[in-house]
């Protein structure tokens, strides 16, 4: 395929650029307007092989995903995405029409959540193939992982352990009903990022928010380091999605597990005051989508859960590139 080609051609896939984009693709550099407040970057990237497999989601999906994860840690710091630019390691395995679908994937993406791709690059690869997204957003306030004080009210948004268990269905390696396998699926496949609960979160004076990609465990080990305090969550209280409880049962795992270590539900979870929390729960009644309260920070350091049978630490065991290998 000849590359210029093709970068005009995905191009063309892509919605109208937003109205402060002054100049998108086609020149050295994208030109845009920059909004009043603060701006937040991000870039995230993912590998074939290490972040997804050919056999667990389609190019469209995977390049909705692809800027849904970049877009999830804008929400975490309470903003709003705006631009992105896209790099693709193109390995000789794939073809121009699935890079095709890849990038109506992205497009959904961005007209879905309101940004637009200003530019990006195309290489060839021996392999794997791997997309870089480096994404700018806007915030009024960013809410940053060490804000959290004692007596803060613990929350997270939506449901837990579905992606993980997801990645489980996709692999085949367990069977439920063909409903909970399609609900899961999806989850692991379609995550969605909360920019409007991370807007409402900022609004409602949340003091800290991380996002749930590496898991639970590891973002509440994350806001009780930047923060100085301790997590004390219920694990009774912890808002496990459904249908993990059903896969759990045939997995022979705890759906604890799924929604502790897991990963990659890019749910929100946070510390708030007990005055910002009860104006956050009332703003989500717009989102359709729960928010809970799984424990408190109190004074000391590390993340604990309270269980029937007591206290148990829990360990900051979330997916780490390094260490999980």
């Amino acid at each position: 395929m000849d590359e210029f080609a093709l970068i005009r051609a995905l191009l063309e896939r892509l919605p109208a650029p937003r109205p402060d984009v002054v100049v998108a693709s086609g020149d050295d550099a994208a030109v845009v307007t920059p909004p009043r407040g603060q701006l937040v970057l991000t870039t995230d990237a993912l590998v074939e092989g290490v972040h997804f497999l050919e056999s667990t989601i389609t190019r469209h999906n995977l390049g909705y995903k692809s800027l849904a994860v970049s877009i999830s840690d804008i929400a975490a710091m309470g903003g709003e995405p705006l631009w992105a630019t896209v790099t693709l390691a193109v390995s000789p395995s794939w073809r121009e029409a699935e890079l095709a679908e890849l990038y109506d994937g992205l497009a959904e993406a961005c007209s879905e959540f309101g940004c637009s791709v200003v530019g990006g690059d195309v290489v060839s690869t021996p392999g794997p193939f791997t997309v870089s997204i480096a994404l700018v957003g806007k915030a009024e306030r960013p809410i940053l992982r060490s804000g959290a004080r004692p007596g803060d009210i613990l929350f997270v948004t939506g449901w837990l352990g579905g992606s993980a268990a997801g990645l489980d269905v996709l692999q085949g390696k367990h069977s439920a009903s063909p409903v909970t396998q399609a609900a899961l699926a999806r989850c692991h496949q379609r995550p969605t990022p909360r920019i409007g609960l991370g807007l409402a979160a900022a609004r409602a004076g949340v003091s800290a928010l991380n996002d749930v990609s590496d898991g639970l465990a590891s973002e509440l080990n994350e806001i009780a380091t930047a923060s100085g305090v301790r997590c004390v969550i219920a694990e009774n209280q912890l808002p496990i999605r459904p249908e993990v409880k059903e896969h759990a049962r045939f997995a022979g795992r705890s759906a604890v597990d799924y929604a502790l270590y897991g990963g990659e539900d890019y749910e929100l979870v946070g510390a708030a005051p007990h005055e910002a929390f009860a104006r956050l729960l009332a703003a989500a009644n717009l989102y359709n989508v729960p928010v809970t309260a799984i424990g408190r920070c109190e004074d000391g350091d590390g993340v604990v859960m309270r269980t029937a049978d007591g206290l148990e630490v829990v360990e900051a065991k979330g997916y780490n590139h390094f260490t999980s290998r």
